[in-house]
């Protein structure tokens, strides 16, 4: 009769362990998401989900928090207050990143090892090329009320990395509220700066990397000033 029990509690603990693997997944590589899209995504339940997700809560691999929006977002949804999405914490991201993470920095020092310190800035140059040539496709397609601030957001959300926009008097701040490689780029910083380089190509403007994950900051902030800001700049110091 033991025998019984214990294959019974089995059998209710790993479907549960794998469906909360499942989801603290889709919110890593996915980013912040309602509970509501997280139960579309993954064929789950409302109920299940969150279920799942208070579980994953309390554990401290994910929290929760109102979602970052911009100004024409907040005025299409009208006075509604938006559901809270979920997102990853740093226990989180050590969680389910520590091994991919130390397959990444073997790789990248032994790289360095062989070929100099100047072959992880090629590294991190052709990692920025490739998602400047994506992300100019994907700005291609974009309609003509969709600013390039927030089409090109629009694109580091499909890649991971849970992007917004806020817009303010002399600039957009281009916020990534996630990093896939953050615990890499705090060894590698080369991989911040290529990437920075990259956005400046893609807006076609110079651009300034206020903050990152990888340095300890809550999110990657980059400041892109408005096209009139940038000329003037230029201009002065022309």
């Amino acid at each position: 009769m033991g025998e019984l029990r214990n294959t019974s509690v089995v059998k209710k603990i790993e479907p549960d362990s794998r469906t909360r693997d499942r989801l603290a997944r889709a919110i890593l590589e996915g980013g912040p998401a309602s509970a509501v899209d997280l139960a579309k995504r993954l064929s789950i339940t409302p109920a299940g989900i969150r279920r799942h997700l208070d579980s994953l809560v309390a554990e401290g691999i994910l929290t929760s928090r109102e979602p970052y929006q911009s100004a024409a977002a907040l005025d299409s949804r009208g006075r509604g207050r938006p559901a809270k999405v979920f997102l990853m914490t740093d226990l989180g991201r050590a969680t389910f990143e520590h091994s991919y993470d130390d397959l990444a920095l073997s790789a990248l020092k032994f790289i360095a090892t062989q070929n100099g310190s100047n072959s992880i800035k090629a590294f991190a140059d052709q990692r920025a090329a490739d998602i400047e040539n994506r992300a100019l496709v994907a700005l291609a397609k974009k309609d003509s009320q969709t600013s390039t601030s927030d089409a090109l957001a629009e694109f580091l959300s499909d890649e991971g990395f849970a992007a917004s926009v806020t817009t303010g008097a002399t600039g957009d701040q281009l916020c990534q509220h996630h990093c896939p490689v953050a615990h890499v780029a705090a060894q590698y910083p080369e991989l911040c700066d290529s990437e920075t380089q990259a956005f400046s190509r893609i807006l076609g403007t110079h651009v300034q990397r206020l903050a990152t994950i990888a340095h300890g900051d809550g999110v990657c902030t980059t400041f892109i000033p408005h096209i009139s800001q940038a000329n003037q700049k230029t201009g002065a110091n022309a």
